[in-house]
């Protein structure tokens, strides 16, 4: 039934391929094939990469793009239909059911929009471990996506869910993890404690060189396992009957 309901919002799911699509051409037409030396803290914070800027921005907003799009849906699934979901526990269904549909969901929009994502790359160029990108890219969605079944838990109305999701995933996602920002950034340590970070390292380290991802392909299932905990606990409470 989750499935049937996603499917009746047709435009949000053209929106979820159209928007990675838009988002690679703006990096298309707006970069350029100049070489960029940047650092990569999951390999080593003195080691540099150079890469082309065209490339490097690809990767970035790629990760980005997913991480933005599937915490939207996140929020979406968890919100819509409260009361109905409410009284569907009332009906004898278990809280953990309504929360395993809706997660499973999310689960096959995350693959199935990073992998889209990712394919839009070869078009202008082969990452080094193509497959290891793809797995950042549902990694970012993940994370992202447990991000927003915790706002969606936590919040009752959308306006306020999705103030709080452009708000983190512009700062984080879309700023704060470009490997050009990090660079030359004061206070490291803030950008490494945001969700995208170890995802964005896993796509990066993947798409440019041939270093171990195991730490921060680890660390991305830990944060958003976490995440996930605190939605389930939260959503549970919410939908608590009083006998």
């Amino acid at each position: 039934m989750a499935v049937r309901e996603l499917r009746r919002s047709r435009i949000a799911l053209i929106l979820l391929l159209l928007i990675p699509t838009l988002f690679n051409l703006l990096i298309v037409l707006t970069t350029t094939d100049r070489p960029l030396a940047f650092k990569l803290a999951s390999v080593s914070e003195e080691t540099f990469l150079q890469v082309s800027e065209r490339r490097e921005s690809l990767i970035f907003i790629g990760g980005a793009a997913v991480g933005l799009l599937t915490s939207f849906l996140a929020l979406s699934l968890i919100q819509k239909h409260a009361e109905v979901n409410r009284r569907l526990v009332l009906c004898g269904y278990k809280p953990w059911e309504l929360i395993a549909s809706k997660l499973a969901v999310l689960l096959c929009v995350v693959v199935l929009v990073a992998c889209y994502a990712a394919a839009i790359l070869r078009l202008f160029f082969q990452p080094e471990r193509f497959a290891l990108v793809v797995l950042g890219f549902i990694l970012a969605g993940y994370v992202y996506g447990c991000y927003g079944l915790l706002v969606g838990s936590i919040l009752k109305r959308e306006l306020e869910g999705v103030l709080l999701i452009v708000l983190l995933a512009n700062i984080d996602a879309g700023w704060l993890q470009n490997p050009i920002y990090y660079a030359d950034a004061q206070n490291k340590m803030i950008i490494r404690r945001l969700p995208a970070y170890l995802p964005s390292q896993v796509s990066m380290v993947s798409a440019f060189t041939d270093h171990s991802i195991f730490n921060p392909l680890i660390g991305s299932v830990v944060y958003g396992s976490i995440l996930l905990l605190g939605a389930l606990l939260i959503y549970f409470w919410r939908m608590r009957i009083h006998r």
